[in-house]
């Protein structure tokens, strides 16, 4: 099982520092950003499996600007929005944008090693798909190859039999110059 790369994006260095140590201690390849200028920067370089981010940051790109750099960067990247400040309207704003989820403030980690869990197994069905997919298309592509091979042989060997009945069927030679003219054919 592959493990997941993400990216931590909040300003509150003590949040931050736990959920690195935390993720990091569940073995997690786990990078951090102080600021929504800092992720877009780090999110525009490397590709990351999910994105934790505040939803409330300052500096001028908050967590929405976070989510939907990260979604412009790759679609397969998953977003986890954090807020202390949550609305059902900010929860519906993110999941329009494409957030995977919505965590309130403190956050449980319990609950969200189980929403990475649920992500790396999601991750998991869709490569495992996605190899299903290439190996099918290997043994189709291998398939027609030895099909078309079949029937050039087929069609050789029915011009072979043609000319030996042809052959065959000289009565102006001896049967055994028949047979031996035949199996030269």
């Amino acid at each position: 099982m592959q493990e997941l790369k993400i990216l931590v994006v909040d300003d509150d260095p003590v949040t931050r520092a736990l959920i690195y140590k935390r993720l990091s201690n569940d073995e997690f390849q786990v990078e951090t950003a102080e600021s929504g200028v800092d992720a877009v920067r780090m999110i525009s370089q490397t590709l990351y499996d999910v994105v934790i981010t505040d939803m409330m940051m300052p500096g001028g790109i908050d967590g929405i600007g976070v989510l939907e750099t990260a979604k412009e960067h790759n679609l397969k990247t998953e977003v986890i929005l954090v807020t202390a400040h949550g609305t059902i309207d900010n929860a519906i704003c993110a999941m329009k944008k494409g957030a995977t989820d919505y965590l309130q403030k403190p956050i449980n980690f319990d609950e969200l090693l189980l929403r990475l869990a649920k992500i790396q197994n999601l991750k998991n069905l869709m490569k495992n798909a996605s190899d299903l997919r290439f190996a099918m298309e290997v043994t189709e592509q291998t398939s027609c190859e030895t099909i078309q091979n079949l029937e050039m042989m087929v069609a050789a060997l029915e011009e072979r039999l043609v000319s030996m009945r042809a052959v065959l069927n000289r009565t102006e030679l001896s049967p055994e110059e028949r047979i031996a003219l035949a199996l030269s054919c």
